[in-house]
């Protein structure tokens, strides 16, 4: 793909409340071993295996695994506000390098919601693959931290 192909208009959101404090909600997304639980957009993908330097400026990368398959992502933290918001770019053989997602998360009852904003894509396909992704990814993370 080139950068003419890298369409900055397009965007998703996905919006999820999980039984669990925003605190434990925002700290398994930067912790590598919680991570790699539910960093899994598909049901039948196993475990990652994710590194991260979780501050401002650090990297990540995640190594998605469906059979024998690996799906490398990686990116760098913009933006990491203790329990309420993370920001980071998605870059992967999906997603160009300036794609960023944006996690905003707040107390809701016992629990906390999570927002989820995904911008930059290279099309309306990769985009609505990403909106499914997520979508399970939110799931598999509600579940690993509820279980």
């Amino acid at each position: 793909m080139t950068t003419t192909d890298i369409r900055t208009d397009l965007s998703l959101s996905v919006d999820r409340v999980i039984a669990a404090t925003p605190e434990k909600v925002f700290n398994a997304w930067l912790n590598p071993a919680l991570l790699g639980k539910f960093m899994r957009p598909g049901p039948d993908m196993d475990e990652a295996r994710c590194t991260t330097d979780a501050q401002e400026g650090g990297t990540y990368e995640i190594i998605m695994k469906a059979g024998d398959q690996e799906i490398p992502h990686k990116g760098t933290y913009k933006k990491i506000a203790p329990h309420s918001q993370i920001i980071f770019t998605w870059e992967s053989a999906f997603s160009p390098a300036e794609s960023e997602v944006t996690l905003d998360i707040r107390p809701e009852g016992e629990g906390s919601h999570i927002r989820l904003t995904h911008v930059t894509f290279y099309d309306e396909e990769t985009r609505d693959n990403h909106q499914g992704g997520w979508t399970q990814i939110l799931a598999t993370l509600d579940s690993a931290l509820t279980a």
